[in-house]
Protein backbone atom coordinates (compact mmCIF):
# COMPACT_ATOMS: atom_id res chain seq x y z
CA UNK A 1 0.00 0.00 0.00
CA UNK A 2 1.06 3.44 -0.63
CA UNK A 3 4.67 2.45 -1.31
CA UNK A 4 7.01 -0.71 -1.91
CA UNK A 5 8.12 -2.53 1.60
CA UNK A 6 11.21 -2.97 -0.05
CA UNK A 7 14.39 -0.58 0.40
CA UNK A 8 16.31 0.82 -2.67
CA UNK A 9 19.95 -0.32 -0.99
CA UNK A 10 17.74 -4.09 -0.78
CA UNK A 11 16.49 -3.70 -4.56
CA UNK A 12 20.37 -3.30 -5.46
CA UNK A 13 21.33 -5.99 -3.26
CA UNK A 14 19.09 -8.17 -4.53
CA UNK A 15 19.92 -7.02 -8.04
CA UNK A 16 23.90 -7.64 -7.74
CA UNK A 17 22.98 -11.38 -6.07
CA UNK A 18 21.02 -12.04 -9.21
CA UNK A 19 23.52 -10.85 -12.04
CA UNK A 20 25.74 -13.23 -9.84
CA UNK A 21 23.07 -16.39 -10.54
CA UNK A 22 23.69 -17.28 -14.14
CA UNK A 23 19.93 -16.55 -14.60
CA UNK A 24 18.97 -14.55 -17.56
CA UNK A 25 16.53 -11.25 -16.06
CA UNK A 26 13.88 -10.00 -17.83
CA UNK A 27 13.25 -6.01 -17.41
CA UNK A 28 10.34 -4.68 -19.16
CA UNK A 29 9.97 -1.31 -19.80
CA UNK A 30 7.39 0.39 -17.42
CA UNK A 31 5.23 3.55 -19.10
CA UNK A 32 3.65 4.26 -15.68
CA UNK A 33 4.11 3.11 -11.68
CA UNK A 34 0.63 1.32 -12.64
CA UNK A 35 2.30 -1.00 -15.09
CA UNK A 36 5.36 -1.72 -13.26
CA UNK A 37 3.24 -3.09 -10.62
CA UNK A 38 1.75 -5.40 -13.27
CA UNK A 39 5.52 -6.22 -14.19
CA UNK A 40 6.16 -7.04 -10.82
CA UNK A 41 2.92 -9.84 -10.36
CA UNK A 42 3.73 -11.33 -13.44
CA UNK A 43 6.87 -12.34 -12.50
CA UNK A 44 9.76 -10.64 -14.23
CA UNK A 45 13.11 -9.89 -12.36
CA UNK A 46 13.28 -6.09 -12.87
CA UNK A 47 11.79 -3.23 -14.11
CA UNK A 48 13.34 -0.64 -17.06
CA UNK A 49 12.52 2.80 -17.48
CA UNK A 50 13.17 3.92 -20.40
CA UNK A 51 14.44 7.25 -21.92
CA UNK A 52 12.13 6.94 -24.68
CA UNK A 53 8.98 6.01 -23.02
CA UNK A 54 8.94 9.32 -21.08
CA UNK A 55 9.89 11.38 -24.01
CA UNK A 56 6.91 9.83 -25.81
CA UNK A 57 5.15 10.19 -22.70
CA UNK A 58 5.32 13.88 -22.89
CA UNK A 59 4.87 13.97 -26.78
CA UNK A 60 8.51 14.51 -27.59
CA UNK A 61 10.73 12.75 -29.37
CA UNK A 62 13.62 10.65 -28.08
CA UNK A 63 16.79 13.26 -29.07
CA UNK A 64 17.87 14.73 -25.57
CA UNK A 65 14.84 17.06 -24.72
CA UNK A 66 14.09 15.64 -21.78
CA UNK A 67 15.92 16.64 -18.73
CA UNK A 68 17.75 15.00 -15.88
CA UNK A 69 14.93 16.18 -13.19
CA UNK A 70 11.86 14.87 -15.42
CA UNK A 71 13.66 11.62 -15.80
CA UNK A 72 14.37 11.54 -12.11
CA UNK A 73 10.87 12.21 -10.63
CA UNK A 74 9.56 9.66 -13.37
CA UNK A 75 11.86 7.19 -11.92
CA UNK A 76 10.93 8.03 -8.33
CA UNK A 77 7.42 7.10 -9.27
CA UNK A 78 7.71 4.51 -10.56
CA UNK A 79 10.25 2.80 -8.64
CA UNK A 80 8.49 3.52 -5.24
CA UNK A 81 5.77 0.96 -6.85
CA UNK A 82 7.44 -1.90 -7.22
CA UNK A 83 9.36 -4.53 -5.19
CA UNK A 84 11.56 -5.30 -8.10
CA UNK A 85 15.06 -3.58 -8.82
CA UNK A 86 14.60 -0.32 -11.34
CA UNK A 87 16.93 0.24 -14.13
CA UNK A 88 16.96 3.33 -15.88
CA UNK A 89 17.88 5.32 -18.96
CA UNK A 90 20.52 7.83 -17.94
CA UNK A 91 21.13 8.54 -21.65
CA UNK A 92 24.14 10.31 -21.79
CA UNK A 93 24.04 11.63 -18.19
CA UNK A 94 22.34 15.34 -19.02
CA UNK A 95 26.16 16.43 -20.08
CA UNK A 96 29.48 16.00 -19.30
CA UNK A 97 31.46 14.39 -16.41
CA UNK A 98 30.52 16.80 -13.58
CA UNK A 99 26.67 16.50 -14.97
CA UNK A 100 27.27 12.75 -14.52
CA UNK A 101 27.95 13.06 -10.97
CA UNK A 102 25.20 14.34 -10.15
CA UNK A 103 22.70 12.65 -12.39
CA UNK A 104 23.99 9.36 -10.64
CA UNK A 105 23.28 10.85 -7.05
CA UNK A 106 19.76 12.43 -8.06
CA UNK A 107 18.55 8.91 -9.41
CA UNK A 108 20.33 6.61 -6.54
CA UNK A 109 17.89 9.33 -4.40
CA UNK A 110 15.04 8.23 -6.44
CA UNK A 111 15.66 4.66 -4.94
CA UNK A 112 17.05 3.01 -8.64
CA UNK A 113 18.90 0.11 -8.47
CA UNK A 114 20.69 0.86 -11.48
CA UNK A 115 21.31 2.95 -14.54
CA UNK A 116 22.77 3.13 -17.64
CA UNK A 117 25.17 5.83 -19.38
CA UNK A 118 25.92 6.20 -23.01
CA UNK A 119 28.80 7.15 -25.63
CA UNK A 120 26.84 9.56 -27.56
CA UNK A 121 27.36 13.02 -28.44
CA UNK A 122 25.10 15.61 -26.87
CA UNK A 123 22.32 15.82 -27.48
CA UNK A 124 21.36 12.33 -28.45
CA UNK A 125 19.19 10.20 -30.31
CA UNK A 126 17.62 7.19 -29.77
CA UNK A 127 20.36 4.08 -30.01
CA UNK A 128 18.35 2.49 -33.54
CA UNK A 129 18.17 5.42 -35.22
CA UNK A 130 21.10 6.30 -38.63
CA UNK A 131 22.92 9.56 -38.01
CA UNK A 132 24.08 8.68 -34.47
CA UNK A 133 27.70 10.36 -32.76
CA UNK A 134 30.07 8.91 -30.26
CA UNK A 135 31.83 10.92 -28.41
CA UNK A 136 36.11 10.14 -28.08
CA UNK A 137 37.34 7.15 -25.86
CA UNK A 138 38.35 9.54 -23.82
CA UNK A 139 34.99 11.27 -22.91
CA UNK A 140 33.26 8.30 -22.54
CA UNK A 141 35.84 6.90 -19.81
CA UNK A 142 35.62 9.65 -18.19
CA UNK A 143 31.99 9.71 -17.97
CA UNK A 144 32.30 6.15 -16.51
CA UNK A 145 34.81 7.27 -13.97
CA UNK A 146 32.45 9.96 -12.79
CA UNK A 147 29.65 8.12 -12.12
CA UNK A 148 31.11 5.03 -10.38
CA UNK A 149 33.15 7.75 -8.06
CA UNK A 150 30.01 9.67 -7.67
CA UNK A 151 27.74 6.84 -6.24
CA UNK A 152 27.43 6.49 -2.34
CA UNK A 153 25.77 2.99 -2.33
CA UNK A 154 28.28 0.68 -3.80
CA UNK A 155 25.34 -2.05 -4.81
CA UNK A 156 23.93 1.12 -7.12
CA UNK A 157 24.77 -0.85 -10.93
CA UNK A 158 26.53 1.77 -13.23
CA UNK A 159 26.28 0.13 -16.91
CA UNK A 160 27.76 1.49 -19.89
CA UNK A 161 25.95 2.12 -22.90
CA UNK A 162 28.27 2.01 -26.01
CA UNK A 163 26.83 3.00 -29.62
CA UNK A 164 29.62 2.43 -31.88
CA UNK A 165 28.57 -0.44 -33.24
CA UNK A 166 26.42 1.44 -35.68
CA UNK A 167 29.21 3.53 -36.25
CA UNK A 168 32.41 1.80 -37.03
CA UNK A 169 31.49 -1.69 -36.43
CA UNK A 170 31.67 -4.64 -33.78
CA UNK A 171 35.27 -4.71 -33.57
CA UNK A 172 35.11 -0.87 -32.11
CA UNK A 173 32.14 -2.03 -30.47
CA UNK A 174 33.98 -4.80 -28.42
CA UNK A 175 37.23 -2.47 -28.02
CA UNK A 176 35.20 -0.33 -26.23
CA UNK A 177 33.34 -2.55 -24.40
CA UNK A 178 36.80 -3.16 -22.18
CA UNK A 179 37.80 -0.03 -22.04
CA UNK A 180 34.52 0.92 -20.38
CA UNK A 181 34.40 -2.18 -18.18
CA UNK A 182 38.35 -1.27 -17.68
CA UNK A 183 36.65 2.42 -16.21
CA UNK A 184 34.87 0.71 -13.38
CA UNK A 185 31.74 -0.13 -15.36
CA UNK A 186 29.28 -2.96 -13.57
CA UNK A 187 27.80 -3.82 -16.50
CA UNK A 188 27.97 -3.40 -20.74
CA UNK A 189 24.77 -2.47 -23.01
CA UNK A 190 25.99 -2.89 -26.23
CA UNK A 191 23.46 -0.96 -28.29
CA UNK A 192 22.04 -2.28 -31.56
CA UNK A 193 23.82 -5.47 -32.05
CA UNK A 194 23.00 -7.15 -35.53
CA UNK A 195 23.14 -10.93 -34.58
CA UNK A 196 23.20 -13.54 -31.79
CA UNK A 197 26.73 -13.75 -32.74
CA UNK A 198 27.70 -10.07 -31.91
CA UNK A 199 26.03 -10.79 -28.61
CA UNK A 200 28.24 -13.28 -28.39
CA UNK A 201 31.21 -12.12 -29.26
CA UNK A 202 30.43 -8.90 -26.50
CA UNK A 203 29.94 -11.36 -23.88
CA UNK A 204 33.55 -13.20 -25.17
CA UNK A 205 34.94 -9.26 -24.52
CA UNK A 206 34.21 -9.03 -21.28
CA UNK A 207 33.78 -10.75 -17.69
CA UNK A 208 31.15 -8.37 -16.57
CA UNK A 209 27.55 -8.54 -17.55
CA UNK A 210 25.96 -7.76 -20.86
CA UNK A 211 22.52 -6.66 -21.47
CA UNK A 212 20.32 -7.01 -24.61
CA UNK A 213 17.80 -4.58 -25.91
CA UNK A 214 15.25 -6.64 -27.53
CA UNK A 215 13.06 -3.49 -29.02
CA UNK A 216 10.49 -3.69 -31.77
CA UNK A 217 11.08 -2.36 -35.42
CA UNK A 218 15.09 -2.07 -34.30
CA UNK A 219 18.30 -2.84 -35.72
CA UNK A 220 18.34 -6.45 -34.06
CA UNK A 221 16.15 -9.23 -34.57
CA UNK A 222 13.38 -10.11 -31.49
CA UNK A 223 15.63 -13.37 -30.21
CA UNK A 224 14.08 -15.55 -27.21
CA UNK A 225 15.14 -15.75 -24.01
CA UNK A 226 16.21 -19.02 -24.49
CA UNK A 227 18.33 -17.56 -27.46
CA UNK A 228 19.53 -14.95 -25.57
CA UNK A 229 20.56 -17.11 -22.54
CA UNK A 230 22.25 -19.52 -24.58
CA UNK A 231 24.91 -16.90 -25.89
CA UNK A 232 25.51 -15.69 -22.54
CA UNK A 233 23.31 -12.56 -21.61
CA UNK A 234 22.69 -11.43 -18.32
CA UNK A 235 19.63 -8.92 -18.92
CA UNK A 236 17.23 -8.31 -21.20
CA UNK A 237 15.19 -5.11 -21.98
CA UNK A 238 12.08 -4.48 -23.29
CA UNK A 239 11.99 -0.92 -23.66
CA UNK A 240 9.43 0.56 -25.28
CA UNK A 241 7.33 -2.51 -25.56
CA UNK A 242 4.03 -2.05 -22.90
CA UNK A 243 3.68 1.70 -24.25
CA UNK A 244 3.54 0.47 -27.65
CA UNK A 245 0.78 -2.30 -26.84
CA UNK A 246 -1.03 0.30 -24.59
CA UNK A 247 -1.21 3.21 -27.20
CA UNK A 248 -1.98 0.45 -30.13
CA UNK A 249 -4.97 -0.41 -27.97
CA UNK A 250 -5.58 3.14 -27.48
CA UNK A 251 -5.82 3.98 -31.43
CA UNK A 252 -7.95 1.12 -32.39
CA UNK A 253 -10.25 1.90 -29.30
CA UNK A 254 -10.63 5.47 -30.20
CA UNK A 255 -11.01 4.23 -34.01
CA UNK A 256 -14.06 2.22 -32.97
CA UNK A 257 -15.71 5.01 -31.19
CA UNK A 258 -15.45 6.92 -34.38
CA UNK A 259 -16.47 4.20 -36.39
CA UNK A 260 -19.12 2.51 -34.40
CA UNK A 261 -20.46 5.58 -32.03
CA UNK A 262 -19.94 3.55 -28.59
CA UNK A 263 -17.30 1.44 -27.21
CA UNK A 264 -19.19 -1.53 -26.85
CA UNK A 265 -17.27 -3.82 -29.02
CA UNK A 266 -14.29 -2.86 -27.27
CA UNK A 267 -15.51 -3.86 -23.87
CA UNK A 268 -14.48 -7.34 -23.76
CA UNK A 269 -10.75 -6.67 -24.33
CA UNK A 270 -10.47 -3.89 -21.20
CA UNK A 271 -9.37 -4.20 -18.28
CA UNK A 272 -12.15 -4.82 -15.66
CA UNK A 273 -12.39 -2.62 -13.19
CA UNK A 274 -12.51 -5.13 -10.47
CA UNK A 275 -8.78 -5.68 -12.18
CA UNK A 276 -7.70 -2.36 -11.93
CA UNK A 277 -8.89 -2.30 -8.39
CA UNK A 278 -7.20 -5.29 -7.01
CA UNK A 279 -4.05 -4.11 -9.41
CA UNK A 280 -4.15 -0.61 -7.00
CA UNK A 281 -5.24 -2.88 -3.69
CA UNK A 282 -7.93 -0.98 -2.94
CA UNK A 283 -8.34 -3.58 -0.08
CA UNK A 284 -5.56 -2.55 1.95
CA UNK A 285 -6.66 1.11 1.61
CA UNK A 286 -10.38 0.20 3.10
CA UNK A 287 -8.69 -1.93 5.87
CA UNK A 288 -6.37 0.37 6.33
CA UNK A 289 -9.28 2.91 8.06
CA UNK A 290 -12.69 2.04 7.78
CA UNK A 291 -13.68 5.16 9.03
CA UNK A 292 -11.97 7.35 5.92
CA UNK A 293 -12.16 4.45 3.39
CA UNK A 294 -15.57 3.07 3.70
CA UNK A 295 -16.34 1.15 0.13
CA UNK A 296 -16.98 -1.87 -1.13
CA UNK A 297 -14.63 -2.89 -3.84
CA UNK A 298 -16.94 -4.33 -6.82
CA UNK A 299 -16.55 -7.78 -7.96
CA UNK A 300 -16.55 -9.34 -11.44
CA UNK A 301 -16.58 -5.70 -13.21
Amino acid sequence: MLYTDVTPAEKRARLRAALGSGELLRFPGAFNPLSARLIGEKGFEGVYISGAVIAADLGLPDIGLTTLTEVAARAKQISRMTDLPTLVDADTGFGEPMNVARTVQEFEDAGVAGLHIEDQVNPKRCGHLDGKAVVGLDTATKRIRAAVDARRDPNLLIMARTDIRAIDGLAAATDRAKALAEAGADAIFPEAMADLAEFEAMRSAVDVPILANMTEFGKSELFTTEQLHGVGIDIVIYPVSLLRIAMGAAERGLDTLVAEGSLKSEVAGMQTRSRLYELLDYEAYNTFDTSVFNFDVPKGM
